[in-house]
């Protein structure tokens, strides 16, 4: 018999509709970061043609690091990297900011996926974001980067003892409480390693550090097409206006469509939602308390990141994860009023102390998921195009670890990062449609179901997880 449900804490504290209502009256529709940074440099278009040693396509943190560790590795290498729309404009803009130590997805998935070379993973996963605060100080990016750790919370009894303690061990409700005040925290544990950084300011830093270093970098110069010459000769790629001739590529478009048709269904976009309050008064940071200033997040398969900006206002995301059939990536994708409302509602139960509070943006963007929840890489085109995608939400860190492993490739050089496993193979691919959207929608489906039955996973959950292709939000 399955077990009868039961609501979350978020339902059993949820607060007056017409407080999430008045919460939401004026917030906008648009990325706090971005808003945030007015004096952005812009790049002018590629409007004639041109020859480069390395072209890098998309101007997110996966290509904007491709671009400035190439140049550090070899300042001689004539670099260009293209944008189709701004530099950070998508998700490496508009994400929480957490830059996590982990290049697998956390402990449990690099564990269950890759055992024997898991320990491996973790160390290069510390010496990667230890490396990308060294670069943040030495390059003079001003991101607001603070290694202040995450804490994670258990907000239902069933989820206590999930927790895996930190140097400080697992926290009670009251230590927890003593750290980040809500009602619904029942204990929690503090792991350090974790950064906060202004997203969209990383971006743009990283923009400013590689034109300093000599790459050429357009906006506004959507690519079109990939041709390999016969014989082995330079890749061309096509822009509206004019043709790149390139002697190695690196793909670095992670949600949008590949140009290679080996990885059209190894992402998929899943819309993630995220709200952010206007600055909280010294009164109304002093009832929450957060000294440490530490992320937040909470143990549910739909889970909630939470954190304080540089100037005290409170972002609050996650829950929702909303694939929409036929996997593209669409602008009107991103004003979803249900997810607003539910993530206010959810926000009140947590820190109903903050009733007052008002929210001054919503928004929205897609992740690029794949089916092991870790980007995946690989070279195509004799050797000479380089991609990596996946990322799952945890890019921020990973992707200057994954172009470093990029850049080894496309040199063909043997080293600890292209030995591993987690490099040399690739995931299984998404179903083509619509048998994607009837899975993944089950699967959302199975994991809120889970979370109303006490963490108890259906047959689906458990069928997923035995072959490795278990999910959360």
């Amino acid at each position: 018999m399955a077990p009868p449900t039961h609501p979350t804490a978020y339902e059993r504290h949820a607060p007056d509709p017409r407080l999430v209502a008045r919460s939401l009256s004026g917030a906008q529709q648009g990325v706090f970061w971005v808003d945030d940074v007015p004096d952005r440099p812009s790049y002018e278009p590629l409007t004639a043609s041109t020859t480069t040693d390395l072209l890098v396509v998309g101007g997110g943190y996966l290509g904007l690091w491709t671009a400035v560790l190439a140049k550090r590795r070899d300042p001689g290498r004539r670099v260009v990297l293209l944008e189709a729309h701004e530099v950070g404009w998508a998700a490496s803009g508009r994400n929480g900011g957490f830059c996590e130590e982990s290049i697998t997805h956390g402990e449990e998935n690099g564990r269950s996926r890759w055992p024997d070379e898991y320990d491996q993973l973790e160390r290069l996963g510390v010496q990667n974001v230890d490396a990308l605060e060294r670069d943040v100080r030495e390059l003079g990016i001003a991101c607001d980067f603070d290694r202040a750790g995450t804490l994670t919370v258990a907000v239902e009894e069933h989820q206590l003892p999930w927790l895996e303690g930190g140097p400080d061990g697992v926290l009670d409700a009251t230590a927890t409480r003593a750290r980040i005040d809500s009602p619904i925290f029942l204990g929690g544990a503090l792991e350090g390693g974790t950064a906060l950084v202004h997203p969209f300011r990383l971006a743009v830093g990283l923009a400013r550090a590689a034109a300093d270093l000599g790459v050429e970098v357009h906006e506004h110069s959507a690519v079109t097409g990939l041709r390999s010459a016969r014989g082995g000769g330079p890749l061309q790629v096509e822009t509206a206006r004019a043709v790149v001739t390139a002697e190695n590529v690196v793909l670095a478009t992670n949600v949008f469509p590949s140009l290679l048709r080996r990885n059209r269904l190894m992402t998929v976009p899943v819309y993630d939602y995220v709200l952010m309050t206007e600055p909280l008064t010294d009164a109304q940071l002093a009832s929450v308390g957060w000294a440490g200033r530490e992320g937040l997040t909470d143990l549910a398969n739909q889970f909630h990141y939470v954190r304080l900006s540089a100037d005290n206002r409170i972002l609050y995301g996650g829950y929702d994860a909303v694939y929409h059939a036929g996997g593209r990536v669409r602008s009107s994708y991103e004003e979803r009023p249900d997810s607003y409302a539910r993530l206010a509602a959810h926000f009140l139960a947590t820190f109903p102390q903050l009733e007052d509070v008002r929210f001054s943006h919503r928004w929205g963007g897609a992740i690029d998921t794949c089916t092991r929840f870790a980007a995946f890489y690989g070279l195509a085109r004799g050797d000479r195009v380089a991609y990596a995608a996946g990322f799952t939400g945890l890019g921020v860190g990973a992707t200057r670890f994954a172009a470093d492993v990029l850049l080894d490739l496309l040199v063909g050089e043997s080293t600890e990062r292209t030995r591993l496993e987690m490099v040399r193979r690739r995931p299984l691919p998404f179903p083509p449609e619509p048998a994607a959207a009837v899975g993944i929608n089950l699967t959302r489906w199975s994991l809120d179901r889970a979370d109303h039955r006490r963490g108890h996973r259906n047959l689906l959950l458990r069928g997923l997880d035995a072959v490795g292709l278990g999910f959360d939000s």
